[in-house]
């Protein structure tokens, strides 16, 4: 790995900083927690930076109707403002605080936090909701943190959300699709309700921004003021408690950063400095290659006498709550943790005893391109916005550092700030949440980041062909108003549906459970042949989601053995996953008065469904390409799209490798989800082969038997 950097230094010592500089070799080992853990809670609080501000944060919430706090890193703005709220009487007469949050392992642990400081059991007075997990009483939880879906879904049963006296959006700077529509749902919601009170708080917002978004004191030719409460929102700045960190970057350019990123935490921990390592990476499948060469690290370390032992603990969306909760426990005594973590650990949470980030500078991102209809998870270089809120990990508690994987000149050449994702995502689901709360027209609904015109006439399309909008692109019944109630995508949501005419229910929502989840397999680093042979053992020829079905019930007849999913480089905490968000659904469908039904050894059913759901990404095979990187290979080969109408030439798809299909020809395919790869290329990932003529039996109204052609 090449030697780091920190700018305008010409003498590197091992990662271009000299570590005996931080050492005082007359002191003891500097602490690495929190420094006010041991002081009581409340003398804790009073110590957070937000506290000086109390008074001014209560005062502008009694007089404005919206209130926008720019609070840096550090400040205490998440767990204390809605305390302050509760203090002040906010949840008299039954109703809550919210608070969400952009990620549910954020929203999980803040409510722990505040739960603690309140001297309340999780759930009690203090709760969180997320997507498939409600931790919560009614009529006894008083703050509520959630995420921003969530909240969504619930103005779907209480659209003016009456249960609410203030509404605090957290982290609104990471823009993401949730959260915009949130914020243009609850500007709308504000002209109804005058008492309800909206907080937008962030660490690097855009602050005149949002106030000129939220500011109503001209509407309608209204006074500014209406009694005491003033329509023009209010800005404060609440100063963080934030220690220095030293960034430093790499001489050379590294190619390949997972391996980079070891190395770095590897010769971190030779030096004996006190403090863990969070290291940041871009999906599941990265983090866990990391901690299984971290652990074999560990063994080596073992060996030889470091003073401290290697322990590495993964952080993502896929992992269980409980294992989650694991990577902000202390560290045990001996022990140096090192996270490895995607950019959930980015903001709002915070892990005592961060002293070192290591930071990739990449992230994956959704990319919809609605030319081509094709979207795709992209790993982008992230913004200098979200570098520097990663630096801010390690200067939590202490004096940190910070090594960026990457070039001074190439992190001078990011973005300032991430592109909105309403601006780069799909919409069908976000224009079906609009359409179920009553906003028929798209183009005159206020948002912060309007969407591009083409990517919303590309989510009517697909509405409209899952039979959720009718020929007036209004909501149709039953079916839009059903879609729109099912906590999953709209696609997953019309396979379940087709699912229960067809017959095959019980297999549908198992199948959709695991596509709900994130990777099934748990193929260790260095194990890909052992992975395939273990995939092998499950594979059809119908595809990857009726494999999944062979996974799932292999599982349940080794009555959820862990050692089984072990041997087998089976997830067993995703399967977990699964079958919570299973049991989950069952409970939604029967809500919705729908009935579970088995098709047993009619798998054709099942595939009839998927087809249903995913008929909008049905490809035909077309070509074969030569594969320039095995002289050997019989070649790719190449689909097409079936509705793809963008100007040019078509994109090129194939099957991705890990596919059980990748070695095969099926004809006809639909697939779930899609990947460019750097060489150009479309990887379909999760497919399922069909029979062509079942796109027009399910939609005659987008396939005709004359356009599809065997």
């Amino acid at each position: 790995m090449g030697a780091f950097l920190r700018p305008g230094e010409r003498q590197p010592g091992a990662f271009g900083i000299s570590f005996d500089s931080d050492r005082d070799k007359n002191a003891a080992v500097v602490p690495t927690f929190n420094r006010n853990e041991k002081l009581a809670l409340q003398e804790q609080r009073r110590r957070l930076p937000v506290f000086q501000h109390r008074r001014e944060i209560l005062y502008l919430v009694e007089h404005h109707a919206t209130v926008i706090i720019v609070g840096e890193t550090g400040s205490g703005k998440t767990t204390q403002i809605p305390q302050y709220l509760l203090e002040a009487g906010w949840c008299s007469h039954g109703r809550m605080v919210a608070c969400t949050q952009p990620r549910r392992v954020a929203a999980m642990t803040v409510a722990a936090r505040v739960a603690e400081e309140t001297g309340s059991p999780l759930g009690q007075a203090v709760g969180y909701g997320i997507r498939f997990e409600d931790v919560s009483t009614p009529g006894t939880t008083q703050i509520r943190f959630c995420t921003d879906g969530v909240l969504l879904q619930e103005m779907l049963q209480d659209p003016l959300l009456t249960a609410y006296s203030v509404i605090m959006v957290d982290e609104a700077h990471e823009r993401s699709l949730a959260t915009d529509t949130l914020l243009g749902l609850l500007k709308k919601v504000q002209r109804r309700r005058p008492d309800l009170r909206v907080i937008v708080a962030s660490a690097t917002l855009e602050a005149e921004r949002v106030a000129a978004f939220f500011d109503a004191s001209t509407v309608r030719g209204a006074a500014a003021k209406a009694g005491d409460l003033s329509k023009q929102p209010a800005i404060l700045s609440v100063e963080g408690r934030t220690h220095s960190v030293q960034i430093h970057y790499l001489e050379k350019p590294c190619s390949d950063y997972v391996r980079a990123a070891v190395q770095a935490a590897a010769d971190i921990h030779r030096e004996d400095m006190p403090g863990d390592i969070l290291i940041f990476l871009t999906g599941q499948q990265e983090c866990e290659d990391c901690v299984s060469m971290l652990e074999e690290e560990a063994r080596k370390v073992r060996a030889g006498r470091a003073a401290l032992r290697l322990m590495p603990v993964p952080l993502y969306a896929g992992l269980p709550a409980a294992a989650q909760l694991a990577a902000f426990e202390h560290s045990p005594r001996g022990y140096r943790k090192v996270v490895v973590a995607t950019n959930i650990a980015e903001t709002s949470v915070t892990i005592d005893g961060v002293v070192y980030v290591i930071d990739c500078c990449h992230s994956k991102q959704a990319s919809y391109n609605p030319l081509t209809g094709l979207e795709s998870l992209l790993v982008a270089p992230v913004s200098k916005a979200s570098a520097s809120q990663r630096a801010g990990r390690a200067g939590r508690m202490r004096p940190g550092h910070c090594f960026r994987l990457c070039t001074e000149a190439d992190f001078q050449a990011l973005h300032d700030a991430t592109v909105p994702e309403m601006q780069r995502a799909e919409l069908s689901g976000t224009v079906l949440r609009l359409k179920a709360l009553g906003v028929d027209n798209m183009m005159t609904f206020d948002w912060l980041a309007p969407p591009p015109a083409e990517t919303m006439v590309r989510a009517l399309e697909l509405l409209h062909a899952l039979g959720a909008l009718d020929a007036s692109a209004r909501l149709s019944r039953p079916t839009g108003q059903q879609l729109a109630e099912l906590p999953v995508d709209a696609r997953l949501g019309a396979v379940l549906l087709a699912s229960v005419r067809l017959g095959c229910s019980e297999e549908a929502v198992t199948v959709v459970a695991m596509l709900s989840v994130h990777s099934v397999w748990a193929g260790a680093h260095g194990e890909r042949k052992a992975l395939e042979a273990a995939k092998a053992k499950f594979a059809v020829g119908e595809g990857d989601l009726v494999t999944y079905l062979n996974v799932w019930k292999a599982w349940q007849d080794s009555g959820r053995d862990r050692k089984w999913a072990a041997r087998n480089f089976v997830n067993h905490r995703t399967l977990l996953r699964a079958a919570d968000i299973r049991s989950q659904l069952c409970h939604h469908l029967r809500r919705l008065r729908i009935a579970l039904e088995s098709c047993d050894a009619e798998v054709s059913l099942l595939r009839k469904a998927l087809t249903a759901g995913l008929l909008m990404n049905a490809v035909q095979l077309v070509d074969t390409a030569n594969d320039i990187s095995d002289p050997a290979s019989a070649g790719i080969n190449v689909y097409r799209i079936l509705r793809s109408t963008g100007p040019g030439p078509p994109p090129k798809l194939r099957i991705h490798a890990s596919s059980v299909l990748a070695r095969t020809r099926p004809q006809w395919l639909v697939f779930w989800q899609m990947q460019q790869s750097s060489s150009g290329w479309f990887e379909m990932q999760e497919v399922t082969a069909v029979e062509p003529h079942w796109l027009p039996e399910l939609a005659a109204h987008v396939y005709s038997h004359k356009g599809i052609r065997s």
